[in-house]
């Protein structure tokens, strides 16, 4: 149903024709952010227009914008993958299902989606890539989304929490649950806790039971991971991560199972890969979801096949995922950490507090 058809039947759609966005035009630092008044995106036939009432920001913004991955930046850019807001358009065909829209992401019929539903969209669109990666994000007032990315917000969890979970929640919920299978009583090593999947993984680690050894830099960050769960904690800045897991768990022994940790959860790559290899106990496991300190990394084979173990990958999440973790956070199960609240003004320095570490969790932004 078209905008018109639903002002004909006496719907108030209220959005402007013109709309605040935080945009760059090149690749570089903070300074090449630019809050711009814009005009108001149209949502083609089978997208709605959501009006953008609270957005996050992940890793990947910074390094988007200083263009340190291999992606193609369509310029002008708006950064922000995470967001959730409420319906206030419907494109001419939006109650119709989309021919071209993959089976995997239509969980729900077209046609229940009306103006005012409150949304936080799984952020991956077939043909365009990622929301903040590869297509305009969602740091400004309204956004566009295909009708077959939505996902309805449970009416108890807030739009900041929302925004929280799809992409760090989600690659944490599929890297912990579906990939690794972490069990009950197991000992989880997590290096780089303190981020958005680090602080998910050891609230899901705690939930499934497991003993959790969470590696961080900073006092103040590793003072957190106690408080939102971890049993051990380990500062990277002024500790080895070798002698505090022997520490904690002992020294990994040749078929001598309960030595070392079981489960490694590292996304930072790098060196990290080749220490970690070494804590790890007989039949353990590690798996990653990315390489943020670089994906060139050392695996040291004789660790590999003495202590039998795993190497795993995990990539990304599912819009069933997605809707699992809003069931978690609806029943009290599981609570986003956000550690600021901001304005769209404020996002540009938002954006350096990630760059310079200084983040422990989310920052949501509010257009």
């Amino acid at each position: 149903m078209s905008v018109a058809s639903h002002a004909r039947e006496g719907l108030k759609l209220s959005f402007n024709k013109t709309m605040r966005a935080l945009e760059f035009d090149k690749h570089g630092g903070v300074d090449d952010l630019q809050l711009r008044e814009i005009p108001t995106p149209q949502p083609a036939a089978y997208e709605v227009l959501v009006k953008v009432n609270a957005a996050s920001l992940n890793g990947f913004d910074p390094m988007i914008l200083q263009g340190s991955t291999e992606l193609k930046t369509p310029f002008p850019m708006v950064p922000g993958g995470d967001f959730a807001g409420e319906i206030v358009a419907l494109g001419e065909r939006a109650g119709e299902p989309d021919p071209d829209a993959p089976e995997f992401l239509s969980l729900f019929d077209a046609d229940r989606w009306k103006v005012g539903d409150r949304v936080a969209p799984f952020p991956f669109v077939m043909g365009e890539g990622m929301t903040g990666e590869t297509r305009r994000g969602a740091l400004c007032e309204y956004i566009t989304m295909p009708v077959s990315n939505l996902i309805p917000i449970p009416d108890n969890v807030s739009d900041e929490d929302a925004a929280s979970l799809p992409i760090a929640y989600g690659t944490a919920y599929k890297m912990m649950y579906n990939v690794a299978k972490v069990r009950s009583r197991e000992n989880v090593l997590i290096l780089g806790a303190t981020g958005g999947v680090g602080t998910c993984a050891v609230q899901l680690a705690k939930a499934a039971g497991a003993n959790v050894i969470a590696a961080g830099r900073g006092d103040w960050k590793v003072q957190k991971l106690k408080e939102i769960g971890a049993d051990h904690v380990i500062d990277t800045a002024n500790e080895d991560v070798i002698a505090a897991c022997r520490d904690i768990v002992g020294k990994p022994r040749m078929m001598v199972p309960g030595r070392g940790v079981d489960l490694v959860i590292n996304y930072i790559g790098g060196d990290t890969w080749s220490t970690s290899l070494k804590v790890i106990g007989h039949g353990g496991r590690m798996v990653t979801c990315g390489a943020s300190a670089g994906y060139l990394s050392e695996t040291d084979l004789r660790y590999l096949w003495t202590y039998e173990l795993q190497l795993l990958g995990s990539n990304g999440w599912t819009p069933g995922d997605q809707m699992l973790l809003f069931g978690m956070v609806s029943r009290g199960e599981l609570k986003p950490i956000i550690q600021d609240v901001r304005s769209l003004a404020d996002a540009p320095a938002a954006i350096q507090d990630l760059i310079d570490r200084n983040v422990f969790g989310k920052i949501v932004i509010k257009p």
